[in-house]
Order: C-alpha cells, then structure tokens, then sequence
C-alpha cells in the first residue's frame, strides 16, 4: 500500500473553554483546544484532536510548520486529502 501524507492548515483557539473541530476558517481547519500555547502544550492537544476527529492514531497527526503561530500546518499520514475532509465533515454532523 503506499503511503499517503497531506497537510493541512489549522487556525488555533488556545486556551478556549472547551476542545474540538470548529469548523473551516476559508481553507483552514479551526481548532480550540483548552491547553494554554506554552512549552508545545496547545500543539500537542492540536495534533490530539485533530487525530480524534479524523479516526486516526495520534502517531498520524504531527504540527509541522508554524509552531509558535496560531495558524499552523499539519500533516496527516495514512489519508487522502478527500478521506480527511469526508471524515471532518462526518464529525462535524454527529455533533
């Protein structure tokens, strides 16, 4: 099977009241996260809750650009850009 790897951009909510998908800002995923942007905390929630969202393993998820910024990208492995946005748009719906 070949391995596929897309990025995706994400505008983060750190510090936010609650953590989850909230929806699309233009191209961009935005995501809240309660952990404050400090010492990779708020990337490392990002990386969690994107993966939860999606039905991936945490392992395939990993912030690679834009560490200290709020808008990041990140890239998931395993996934079609097209599987990414149906399994988004899924989540997004059960809510």
């Amino acid at each position: 099977m070949q391995r596929r790897d897309i990025k995706l951009e994400v505008k983060v909510i750190p510090g936010s009241s609650r953590t989850g998908v909230a929806g699309w800002l233009g191209d961009a995923l935005k995501v809240r996260v309660t952990a404050p942007a400090e010492r990779g905390k708020a990337n490392a929630a990002v990386e969690a809750t994107v993966a939860e969202a999606i039905g991936v393993s945490r392992a395939c998820v990993r912030v690679v650009a834009g560490k200290t910024s709020p808008r990041k990208v990140v890239e998931i492995t395993g996934l079609s850009e097209a599987e990414v946005h149906d399994r988004l748009a899924a989540a997004r719906g059960s809510r």
